[in-house]
């Protein structure tokens, strides 16, 4: 087609000056670079090719750990969050104390048990887009195994190299998200508010993990280190729920974690992985600082990646300290407006530089980014009308119920929840289809950044 990048066309095209990457030539081979990760110096130009070298049936066993493990950790963090729901709603038909739970009591539509049956009823689009993602991802792999059964070109040698594990972990996620919100909202407090936004870091972290990815299939982190970076968000927002109320160490000690904690991602991500924390870090960062600001007095070496970084300090640096400042009571919230935005932030930059690189974006993914860009907006309109809130005493709570809006029985909170189970599925879906314009290009011809 007219349209379609050939792969004579690719071949022909004038590299740009900027673009973070490596030539092929540029180096021996990805062995020599992975044997020493200390903070070296390569050359301007690397493709996809050069970072999908590893054995594929290898790659697809350590990306299919990915979904197994968030299907192990969902089990056993739902039963429990189950169990202490159904007894803080025991308690509540026991005691008849209705200060328990912050409910919007002008629409909540009991169903045995259940005070507030709507607000859960409402939960149910996630689970279910979670599913059909989950099946969109299972025909994808199918017609993809038969492509390489037929030794097909394309398949073998164009496009990103296709892996599934974390597309499976994606949709396993939405799906909790549903489970957990719906726990929540059996009796919505402030100690529980956790449970609600536990795998919304889940799927901040894998969204992000799967955009790097798709550029760097062989130095990708593992999932047992990514899983357990995002335990350690967990356990923050924990920490922060029980402790964090007005607690000025407590802040001080997040803060200065999370600037640290950017630095270090800055610091990986500028370098590809190929630096390593150890004694001698300080005089490497050293030796670095002078060859490049002092002897010579460049510039940086990969300019793209280091407005990406330098941005992404700002804003870190900025939400750390307004924390710091503020001390919003809302940790859990917080915690989740980090993640959100440094997932928007490394989407964008995504964007950027695939369109830089002369690369294009096909109509599906396309009118999926416009029209969950739409979606979210109205999503977001629902779900700062606050119908209740458990910031504030029992009685002001009550302040702001509101009635049902939607066929005398969901409330606006009921429609974030359908509207953002949508735009959550609209992103996954622009995820996978991002890159379909590459998949009949070369992949010495993608380049990474």
């Amino acid at each position: 087609a007219a349209g379609e990048r050939s792969l004579e066309n690719v071949a022909s095209r004038p590299r740009l000056d900027s673009l973070s990457s490596v030539e092929e030539d540029d180096y021996d081979t990805l062995a020599d670079i992975d044997y020493d990760k200390n903070v070296i110096r390569t050359k301007q130009y690397l493709c996809v090719a050069d970072l999908a070298r590893k054995d594929k049936r290898v790659l697809r066993k350590k990306y299919q750990i990915y979904f197994w493990n968030i299907a192990t950790i969902a089990v056993f963090y739902a039963l429990p969050v189950i169990q202490l729901v159904i007894t803080y709603q025991t308690v509540v038909n026991v005691t008849g104390n209705q200060d328990i739970c912050y409910y919007n009591f002008l629409c909540a539509h009991p169903l045995g048990n259940l005070s507030a049956f709507n607000n859960i009823l409402s939960n149910l689009g996630y689970v279910l887009l979670g599913l059909l993602f989950l099946l969109i991802i299972l025909q994808r792999e199918i017609n993809y195994n038969r492509a390489l059964l037929r030794n097909d070109a394309h398949a073998l040698e164009c496009g990103i190299p296709k892996h599934f594990g974390l597309f499976y972990a994606m949709g396993t996620a939405l799906m909790m998200e549903g489970l957990l919100s719906a726990c929540y909202h059996v009796c919505p407090n402030y100690t529980n508010f956790q449970f609600d936004t536990s795998f919304m870091y889940m799927i901040a972290g894998l969204c992000m993990l799967k955009l790097y990815q798709k550029r760097h299939p062989d130095i990708n982190a593992s999932a047992y280190s990514a899983y357990a970076c995002l335990a350690l968000v967990i356990f923050f927002s924990v920490v922060g729920v029980v402790f964090g109320k007005g607690n000025t160490a407590f802040w001080i000690v997040f803060s200065v974690i999370h600037i640290v904690a950017t630095l270090l991602l800055s610091t990986q991500l500028y370098y590809m992985g190929r630096w390593k924390l150890d004694s001698g870090i300080l005089r490497r960062i050293l030796h670095v600082l002078y060859t490049d600001c002092v002897r010579q007095c460049s510039g940086p070496m990969y300019v793209d990646r280091m407005v990406l970084l330098v941005m992404g300090n700002i804003i870190n640096w900025s939400l750390a300290a307004y924390g710091l400042i503020v001390r919003p009571n809302d940790f859990a919230s917080y915690l989740l407006a980090i993640g959100i935005c440094n997932l928007l932030l490394y989407f964008a930059f995504y964007i950027i530089m695939k369109l830089r690189s002369g690369e294009r974006i096909k109509l599906i993914p396309l009118l999926c980014i416009i029209s969950t860009s739409v979606v979210w907006g109205f999503a977001l309109f629902f779900f700062f009308q606050g119908l209740s809130t458990w910031q504030k005493t029992p009685a002001e709570s009550r302040e702001h119920n509101r009635d049902c809006i939607l066929l005398d029985f969901f409330d606006d909170h009921d429609i974030w929840h359908f509207l953002s189970s949508i735009a959550m599925f609209g992103s996954f879906l622009v995820l996978l289809t991002l890159d379909d314009d590459l998949d009949c290009v070369q992949r010495d011809k993608i380049y990474v950044f």
